[in-house]
């Protein structure tokens, strides 16, 4: 190569790095790439939602009647004006989120005693909404920098402060003279932003970042204003703005003279009162070198970081529980099938075949035997050769029908395909989160992973649903890959439409608009559908069916009388199910906890999820060894299904644990709240018993095959 080709070479490399450099200082990747600002710069604040706790229906910022609207005006140095639509990810649209950018203006170290924002009236409907706001304890959620608006708390000891995402959005207090609640609204708001240099030489020219976002909201009456519209004192002591409305009705001032407060019941909503509610904020920036900017989301975490021991405690109890099952079938291996195995050798059961063929020959009499046993002497015993058929009982006998197809296996089938599509996306979950790859400042980015690694994995569920039906002996496999397909979604799908009817009754952002209903539609019909028929076409044609060790005989074998253990299975399928639930219970507290009780906090301590996870996955293949071993012991064949229904079990202990979570724990009130919690509840249950019961099923599949593969009957 000459000179001048090289150096065109290397000119034209130092280009495309140069490109890429540009381009990835060009794009913000949440929780890697740095964003810095200099002084002056704007910092677009954005608002979300409000949500609670107590309910599950969530409302956009923007569309309730009581906070200043957008007004349309850009801010200097930002390229969109107010209320406009920040584009979302499906992650984003699914968890409610509906972010707009506000009035609102930060400028990177500018500091604003007071601004005003507006005054907006509210109609007595409006106010009595804003009044059961306060009452649900809704909370609102800003964003800066990618950072939700946090409220600070401080430890007891004062050494650790710590946040909670979201502020109130008012509060309850009780009137001394009659003792009936008031309501106050929160309408001047203190912005403290937390900024540090930025790293490295971005930080040498000025360059800051921001390493934390609080927000301390007050309450303050319209009365003693200036000329711009703002408190005379706002960081004093000021009257609070009370959520009240005087009555027109001269009774009710005469029946409560000396009150602010009238009954509920004794208001008139249909007259035309109005209530101003003028709107303020402060921002101030301070600066904070302790906290890095990597680390800048570990103070939403803190509660999570506490209760470490817990999480260690959890996974030393999943420890004791998979080690004491793993005994037993150490227990049910080591002694019981290698014993019998080795200890009668491999042709056991054909050589008892040979015997009872013999003995079933009608040209030979019983005379035979009993001339034998006249023959020989008191002391000489039969050989080997001749045991009692007597101790050929329990698993043994079933080599002809263990490996027989079960009922409905047109329906198991599909139901694996789709168990082993969510494994898939769980074990690609529970990995990128470790990784870090998902993480709380990708807001919705749980969510669209997930729907996107279900959606590719629509390859494994046809090909396993493919490859099991062709082991049950199946022959119509586009039924089966229909089936597959649209089983288990189609039931999803058309839950998630009809809760979504209820959402969009009640206005809230819970509700998922209809572009994005159709846009899931063309994921499950145009891409998932093909790619199952593809998985499955590979699963049926491609590849060949499971051999199974012994032939199975075309009589089936009468299942003889059970014994109380074996006889109730339902019984045996939950206690099986309760050994398993006893793994994941203790990690199943600081779940709900972050879905249900505390939803400002952020469950994010993936690493003992997976550890649990991973024992749960032990402890499941343990509990279906040891049932399984037992029917079969019982003369009992038909371990397909239960195998599934063992491994998916404990779903049931959750969702009765769900049950005495909102009887006990949760304060949910209204219809539409206590469905969608109670549907989403038993459509996780749904999901994790399918990922589990094909768990069971497939290491049941294993351990039967590993047992007979040393029996061989032509």
């Amino acid at each position: 190569m000459s000179p001048d080709v090289r150096l065109d070479l290397v000119s034209w490399l130092s280009r495309i790095v140069l490109l890429f450099a540009c381009l990835s200082h060009a794009f913000y990747i949440p929780g890697y790439s740095i964003r810095s600002y200099q002084d002056n710069d704007n910092i677009p604040l954005l608002v979300n939602k409000v949500y609670s706790d107590k309910s599950q229906l969530q409302y956009a910022y923007f569309d309730l009647p009581f906070v200043c609207p957008p007004t349309g005006q850009k801010h200097h140095g930002s390229s969109h004006a107010s209320g406009h639509s920040i584009p979302l990810n499906l992650g984003e649209v699914l968890r409610g989120d509906r972010i707009k950018t506000s009035d609102i203006e930060v400028d990177m170290g500018q500091d604003v005693d007071c601004q005003y924002l507006c005054d907006r009236v509210v109609s007595r409907t409006d106010m009595e909404w804003a009044k059961e706001l306060i009452k649900e304890e809704y909370v609102t959620e800003w964003i800066l920098d990618n950072l939700p608006g946090a409220t600070s708390f401080v430890t007891v000891d004062r050494s650790r402060k710590y946040y909670a995402a979201g502020f109130k959005m008012g509060y309850k207090d009780f009137d001394l003279a009659t003792g009936k609640p008031k309501y106050f609204y929160y309408n001047h708001y203190t912005l403290v932003v937390r900024w540090r240099p930025a790293p490295g030489t971005a930080g040498d020219k000025g360059a800051k970042v921001i390493v934390g976002f609080e927000v301390y909201p007050k309450s303050i009456s319209a009365g003693h204003r200036n000329e711009t519209g703002c408190p005379r004192d706002v960081t004093g002591d000021q009257e609070p703005l009370a959520l009240y409305m005087p009555s027109n009705t001269s009774s009710l001032r005469e029946q409560f003279p000396d009150s602010s407060y009238v009954p509920e019941e004794e208001i008139d909503t249909s007259d035309n009162a109005t209530l101003t509610i003028p709107y303020t904020y402060s921002v101030y920036f301070r600066e904070d070198k302790e906290v890095e900017w990597a680390s800048r989301w570990d103070l939403y975490f803190s509660d999570q970081a506490d209760s470490k021991f817990t999480h260690w405690l959890a996974i030393v109890n999943s420890l004791i529980i998979s080690g004491i099952l793993g005994a037993v079938c150490v227990v049910i291996w080591g002694r019981t099938m290698q014993g019998d195995i080795k200890g009668r050798g491999d042709g056991v059961l054909e050589e008892a075949r040979l015997r009872i063929g013999k003995r079933s020959d009608k040209k030979k009499s019983t005379n035979g035997l009993l001339e034998k046993l006249t023959d020989a002497g008191p002391d000489e015993e039969l050989s080997s050769d001749e045991e009692p058929l007597e101790e050929i009982t329990g698993w043994k006998l079933l080599h002809g029908d263990v490996f027989r197809p079960p009922p409905y296996g047109g329906l198991l089938a599909p139901l694996i395909g789709s168990g082993m599509q969510l494994v898939f996306v769980v074990v690609g979950l529970l990995s990128l989160s470790c990784a870090g790859v998902i993480n709380p400042s990708w807001r919705g980015g749980f969510w669209s992973v997930g729907i996107g690694l279900f959606v590719v994995a629509g390859t494994f569920s046809g090909y396993f649903s493919g490859r099991v039906y062709k082991t049950f002996g199946g022959q119509n496999w586009r039924k089966n890959t229909m089936m597959t397909a649209l089983l288990f979604p189609g039931l999803v799908f058309s839950l998630v439409f009809v809760l979504n009817l209820f959402c969009w009754a009640q206005a809230s952002s819970t509700a998922l608009p209809f572009t994005t209903l159709m846009g899931l539609a063309c994921l499950w019909l145009l891409i998932q559908l093909p790619l199952v028929h593809l998985g499955s076409y590979w699963g049926y044609y491609r590849s060949s069916a499971w051999e199974h060790p012994t032939r199975t005989n075309a009589i089936p074998r009468q299942i003889p009388a059970q014994a109380w253990y074996a006889k109730h299975q339902i019984g045996l399928i939950l206690g099986a199910g309760l050994a398993s639930f006893a793994v994941l219970f203790i990690e199943l507290i600081f779940v709900f906890k972050s879905l249900y009780l505390d939803k400002s906090s952020y469950y994010y301590v993936f690493g003992f999820l997976s550890i649990i996870s991973a024992l749960l996955s032990v402890t499941i293949a343990e509990t279906v060894i040891i049932t399984t071993y037992i029917q079969l012991c019982a003369e009992n064949y038909q371990w397909w299904w239960q195998s599934f229904f063992v491994g998916g079990s404990s779903g049931f202990w959750i969702f009765v644990y769900s049950v005495w979570y909102y009887a006990t724990r949760l304060h949910i009130d209204g219809f539409v709240s206590s469905l969608l919690f109670f549907s989403y509840t038993t459509l996780a249950c749904a999901v994790y018993s399918l990922a589990t019961g094909t768990i069971g099923f497939l290491t049941a599949y294993m351990f039967v095959r590993r047992i007979y593969s040393d029996v061989k009957v032509d």
